[in-house]
């Protein structure tokens, strides 16, 4: 009888590990085929546009590993996403030799550690003062960069960006564009994986009622300090190529309201019980705010966004992918 249930469960994990595969092969060719339509666009800002909308879905997706699968909101979310743009900015300077791809790493491997950090010093908080904590990570680490001269200070630092891209050619925004749907790619696959694991039954335990799952066996400080890991290190890659995006990064522009606005509000509107959720929410969101960047004016960025939130929480508190199920279950 044991031995059946080990059999199946082995069967299961089987079945897991080859459906991730496959995940994994078609969001690669999904990629591949996106990158090379907006090549034949033969337009630059094609590349700067969707760039900026690929990011949004790393940030949004990392956001909801910590946000949306254990249900504890970060504030912080600029910390983490400057780390990653100012580790860039430390090993341009010492390094300018390095690949972008080992910067992005560097930078995710930074901001993980303070993740771990973090999550060590405040998950013992819950619910607002956890929030307020993150919120006052961003504070510390703005101040920390903006004081150090090394990487600019308040006056910010060039980081010029090559005229070339390497191994695939064509403008450099090709290449940052490539390297950002790579780790579109990894964070998606990764929020998939956790989502249908063992270890996603566990952050939603906490998520649900962290006391109960605590009772229940659930190691909900390790699981906790997993997800701020996780969360934390996808921040810092996806903010990690910033200063070759942007060519000058002072802290108005690497600690951006626009970060920390939209990558809440993405996973929320989307909906944030599954990894397709920041998706849904960036593609639609980061999309009107760059039509709305080209035709009226960039300052309304922000206020599209909000504006959504505070209707889809009225209308639909769940996000679209919520909205959806709702309207399936009454149509069936």
């Amino acid at each position: 009888m044991v031995s059946s249930v080990v059999k199946e469960e082995e069967e299961r994990e089987g079945l897991r590990g080859l459906g991730n595969l496959a995940f994994i092969g078609v969001l690669v060719v999904a990629a591949a085929v996106i990158f090379f339509i907006a090549r034949s666009i033969g337009q630059s800002y094609a590349f700067f546009a969707a760039y900026v909308v690929v990011q949004y879905i790393v940030l949004g997706t990392a956001w909801n590993i910590l946000g949306g699968y254990t249900g504890y909101v970060n504030f912080g979310i600029t910390a983490f996403f400057a780390i990653g743009a100012y580790s860039t900015v430390v090993m341009y300077k010492l390094t300018p030799w390095m690949p972008l791809p080992v910067m992005v790493l560097v930078g995710g491997v930074l901001a993980a550690l303070v993740g771990l950090g973090t999550g060590y010093l405040t998950l013992r908080l819950r619910g607002v003062f956890f929030s307020i904590a993150t919120l006052a990570l961003a504070v510390v680490v703005q101040t920390l960069f903006t004081n150090w001269d090394f990487v600019g200070g308040a006056r910010g630092a060039y980081v010029l960006r090559p005229r070339m891209a390497p191994l695939i050619g064509g403008a450099y925004i090709e290449y940052l564009y490539l390297v950002m749907l790579g780790l579109c790619v990894i964070a998606l696959a990764t929020a998939r994986a956790i989502e249908r694991s063992a270890l996603g039954y566990g952050f939603a335990a906490i998520r649900d009622d962290e006391a109960a799952a605590e009772a229940s066996g659930v190691p909900t400080l390790r699981l906790k300090l997993l997800a701020t890991t996780l969360s934390g290190a996808f921040m810092g890659m996806a903010g990690a190529p910033l200063p070759y995006y942007v060519t000058y990064l002072d802290p108005a522009s690497g600690f951006s309201l626009a970060y920390a606005v939209n990558g809440v509000a993405m996973p929320l509107v989307g909906g944030t019980s599954s990894w397709l959720g920041p998706v849904i929410g960036a593609v639609l969101l980061g999309t009107l705010q760059q039509v709305a960047t080209v035709t009226i004016s960039s300052a309304l960025n922000l206020l599209i966004v909000g504006l959504m939130l505070v209707g889809f929480v009225i209308v639909a508190p769940n996000g679209i992918l919520g909205l959806m199920r709702i309207r399936g279950r009454r149509s069936g």
